[in-house]
């Protein structure tokens, strides 16, 4: 997706480590965004004042089983031809609008983490995507 040194990736500001580490690990800069104090989930409406030349991404986190208001959110990401990529590990199976996570940005991440909604024996996880490329 083009995301490296010098990128900067939206991330909501009360997600678990593993989030932004994702984004710092590409060389990318996080760049945090409240949340929605009704779900705690990334508030869409202050995406669009954290958005610069460089932001090349959106990183929407599922939490507690609930999606992010993931509509206003791809609006904003095809506005600014910006990616986006759902955090999905805590919401396997969830529904946004009768369509699941994990279907509703560019791609997505799961986490098979023994502690999470569908855990495994050990460490795991999976990348959900629709892009052929």
């Amino acid at each position: 997706m083009n995301i490296g040194p010098g990128a900067e990736v939206i991330v909501p500001a009360n997600t678990y480590i593993a989030t932004w580490l994702a984004v710092s690990y590409a060389g990318a800069i996080p760049v945090p965004v409240e949340p929605d104090e009704g779900t705690y989930n990334i508030n869409p409406g202050l995406i669009e004042s954290a958005i610069t030349s460089s932001t090349k991404a959106i990183i929407p986190v599922h939490l507690y089983g609930q999606p992010a208001d993931m509509d206003p959110i791809n609006e904003i990401a095809s506005r600014y031809n910006l990616k986006v990529i759902e955090d999905a590990a805590q919401a396997h199976g969830a529904n946004y609008k009768d369509r699941r996570v994990g279907g509703l940005g560019d791609a997505a991440a799961f986490s098979f983490y023994p502690g999470k909604n569908l855990g495994a024996f050990g460490d795991g996880g999976a990348i959900t995507t629709n892009d052929e490329l």
